[in-house]
């Protein structure tokens, strides 16, 4: 069981420095109209971009995600919000960390700071406001008294709409570089780690368990996209809504041990997924948590189905 400890809260500027949110990630693909049908199929709202479209969740004025055309299916960066008071101490940061500032890519471009992680990802850092939730956000099944029907009709049933992204998971060539590059020069937490096969990180002006993951691979890219829905029963609404459009293939409806969430995984047209989640646990950013190393049995799963053979495999690698 993870301690529970409790750390003093600093003002921003002052204290931990570290991002506070996942700002948006940039995905090229070889189709952007079937990765259009997908998202829209997901619940996501598909906005126009000059280089493609970006990804929204219903009722929030924030762009999650972008969708460029490419050759092949391709992670081209992430972005990261941080405070202002904090944007010229990570500067100074960065420059003593040794690490070189690049220019925005085209189409992106921005005054934040960009620069490469240690498995040559682009990376931004930009000041925003803190889109990772402050709060544990509940989620559950909700009940109905005696002599009530509970579950409505199929065809009444409503369309899932995810509320925000949740967290992003990602190949890694070595987990361990990882964790100390996302530590060491972004200052975010490690929640909880299986060996050098996996780990998970926090933020840690309070977010998720984790808001970034890696999981290792012969070569960098990007699994899973997460995408929070309230109840659990919309996780398994959503792979119900999915199939109906033809995207059956995935894995669910279960339970993962480290965050604890309920999920069901969408396989999207080039091997990676997007993630229906519900109930994830939540690290207080007054909380010093206490990250564990579990065996492999105790970091995956806890009920559900047998995962798909190539849900592991790293398509941007071949």
């Amino acid at each position: 069981m993870t301690a529970i400890r409790k750390r003093q809260l600093e003002a921003r500027g002052e204290g931990i420095l570290g991002i506070h949110s996942v700002n948006h990630f940039v995905l090229a693909v070889p189709d952007l109209k079937e990765a259009e049908r997908f998202h829209q199929a997901f619940g996501l709202d598909v906005v126009n971009h000059r280089s493609g479209y970006a990804v929204r969740t219903e009722g929030v004025d924030h762009d999650w995600g972008f969708f460029v055309e490419g050759s092949r299916k391709q992670l081209q960066h992430l972005s990261f919000g941080v405070f202002d008071a904090d944007f010229q101490r990570f500067k100074l940061h960065l420059e003593s960390k040794g690490m070189e500032l690049l220019s925005p890519p085209k189409g992106f471009e921005s005054n934040g700071l960009w620069f490469r992680d240690h498995d040559g990802n682009l990376i931004e850092l930009v000041v925003t406001a803190k889109t990772s939730p402050d709060f544990k956000m509940q989620g559950g099944h909700v009940s109905t008294p005696a002599g009530i029907v509970g579950a409505p009709l199929r065809s009444k049933a409503t369309k899932v709409r995810p509320t925000r992204l949740a967290h992003i998971l990602i190949f890694t060539r070595d987990v361990q570089k990882a964790i100390d590059f996302y530590t060491g020069v972004l200052g975010m937490g490690l929640s909880d780690r299986s060996g050098d096969n996996i780990a998970f990180l926090h933020g840690r002006h309070g977010s998720d368990h984790h808001m970034l993951a890696f999981v290792k691979s012969s070569a960098p890219g990007l699994h899973h996209t997460s995408w929070d829905v309230p109840l659990i029963d919309q996780v398994g609404l959503g792979a119900m809504q999915m199939a109906d459009k033809g995207f059956s293939r995935g894995w669910g409806l279960g339970r993962h041990v480290l965050g604890s969430n309920f999920f069901h995984y969408i396989r999207d047209p080039w091997g990676s997924y997007a993630e229906y989640s519900c109930d994830i646990d939540y690290i207080p950013a007054e909380v010093d948590w206490e990250s564990q190393d579990h065996d492999p049995e105790d970091s995956f799963y806890i009920w559900g189905p047998t995962p798909p053979d190539d849900f592991a495999r790293n398509y941007e690698a071949e």
